[in-house]
């Protein structure tokens, strides 16, 4: 191949940054791997194929020119291929922490396909990131000439925080209200530090305050000011308040003590990592140490769940989800992490019951089994008549899911349309919703997805609201002429 720095896939295996062991990580909060030292992140970069159809560029929510900084990796030119990966993600070393690459990027590398094993995609897109803020590479949030409008961003999330970002570089005055004491969303409160430790998120919120972002904490709509009051303040308004509502159970004893919310647990773990003092951790009512666990769900917050009981010292940590293992949308990487840890899965099982008077005892539960696809085309769990028996648990954690809160009450402002599954309804062709000059962006409109989704979704409407703010500008100006 002569001087050619890449397609090495042949001669040169797929290689993870090293995991810390088991035990090891099991006793903290950091994350569980390392990035990879300059040679390692040089040699994966360099067995990317340069493939003419990049599919984990189209399968990537922001397209990121992935092929092209691997390049630059490879060469050894790491201020370019940071420059290149920050054109189009606000997060790149974020998102190179906890984007499902496996369903994204490397799932549909062309190398993966042929049976050499996917590049590393997010392990070297953490590398280079990081290595730019420890070189100085991130520059300031430098804010354009002032237009003399302002814009107010409901929700310090991924999507609010990227629309925020890139509004500020065009020269708007941009205020961010959160309902949290700190911005982030469940960046910050929802994602265990041992996925992404928290001062990687708070050094990029740093950024944007020192840009001249002014964030509006602990700030809550319908309490401290209603929509239409941000409207009088505002020449625009973006609402990017992600999901919150979780999904329930219903089932007898379901409202014991010691049955518990999978956000209530994660945002107080999150919190007491803070440092913060956490009443839940002091009463135990949301802690796990010494206890007998079981979480209910197959998603990624209950791999949060069950891995974050284990740090806390439970006694044992069961995982209970009514399909098999093929069938679960959490990630397989995360169930092998976990799993390494000490948690127990307990495939097709279903919770019937929830035990005890005063506090839960235990979780009367059903073995399931498979029957006919579904609607969504995945096979329909059943109750295998027969099979019920009870699992030992002090505290059990529902993490089933999250649906949007009612929006329009809460907001104060029956105007705002929603769909029939409770999120705000946009024209899709300018992210506004039924409100004039108010947009919606992230999982709000979608549904409960993935960070990098808010993100995308964040930089779209940014295009939307400056076309918007523009024409507005412009009539102001010729109604005052």
């Amino acid at each position: 191949m002569g001087d050619n720095p890449m397609l090495k896939f042949v001669g040169l295996g797929q290689s993870y940054p090293d995991k810390r062991a088991a035990d090891a990580r099991a006793d903290d909060f950091l994350e569980i791997s390392r990035s990879f030292i300059l040679d390692k992140a040089e040699e994966q970069a360099s067995r990317c194929s340069q493939c003419g159809v990049p599919y984990c560029s189209t399968h990537c929510p922001l397209h990121n020119h992935i092929p092209d900084w691997l390049r630059l990796t490879a060469e050894g030119r790491l201020r370019e291929a940071y420059e290149l990966s920050n054109l189009t993600s606000t997060m790149p070393e974020i998102c190179g922490r906890i984007c499902p690459q496996d369903r994204l990027c490397e799932g549909n590398c062309v190398i993966e396909f042929s049976g050499h094993g996917a590049v590393t995609i997010g392990s070297v897109e953490k590398y280079i990131t990081d290595t730019a803020w420890k070189e100085g590479w991130v520059e300031p949030l430098v804010p354009g000439a002032a237009r003399g409008q302002s814009v107010g961003v409901i929700g310090a999330g991924p999507a609010g925080l990227t629309t925020a970002e890139y509004l500020r570089v065009a020269g708007y005055e941009v205020h961010v209200y959160d309902r949290h004491d700190r911005a982030g969303g469940l960046l910050t409160y929802g994602i265990p530090g041992f996925k992404l430790e928290k001062d990687v998120v708070m050094r990029r919120i740093q950024r944007l305050k020192d840009g001249g972002i002014i964030f509006h904490e602990s700030f809550e709509i319908g309490r401290d000011a209603t929509l239409d009051g941000l409207r009088e303040r505002h020449d625009a308004i973006l609402i990017a308040t992600g999901v919150y509502k979780p999904r329930d159970i219903k089932a007898p004893g379901v409202g014991a003590a010691g049955v518990v919310k999978a956000l209530d647990y994660l945002t107080a773990s999150n919190k007491a990592g803070f440092g913060d003092a956490v009443p839940e951790h002091a009463d135990g009512s949301l802690l796990a140490t010494g206890k007998h666990v079981v979480v209910i769900g197959g998603g990624d917050t209950a791999m949060d769940c069950v891995r974050t009981a284990i740090r806390q010292g439970a006694k044992s940590v069961k995982c209970l989800y009514r399909r098999d293992r093929d069938n679960m949308p959490g990630s397989q990487r995360e169930v092998a992490n976990a799993e390494e840890e000490g948690v127990e899965f307990v495939w097709l099982t279903a919770p019937i019951a929830f035990e005890g008077t005063e506090h839960v005892t235990g979780v009367k539960v059903t073995k399931m089994r498979l029957g006919q696809p579904d609607a969504s085309g995945r096979r329909a769990p059943e109750p295998d008549p027969g099979s019920e028996h009870t699992l030992e648990a002090d505290l059990v954690i529902k993490a089933l899911g999250y649906d949007p809160e009612d929006l329009p009450k809460l907001f104060g402002s029956e105007d705002l349309s929603v769909t029939r599954w409770g999120t705000l309804r946009v024209d899709h062709k300018t992210m506004m919703t039924s409100v004039d000059g108010v947009f919606a962006a992230g999982d709000i409109v979608r549904g409960a997805s993935l960070v990098v989704w808010a993100i995308r979704d964040g930089r779209d409407v940014t295009e939307h609201m400056h076309k918007y703010l523009k024409a507005k500008a412009k009539t102001r100006e010729s109604v005052a002429a």
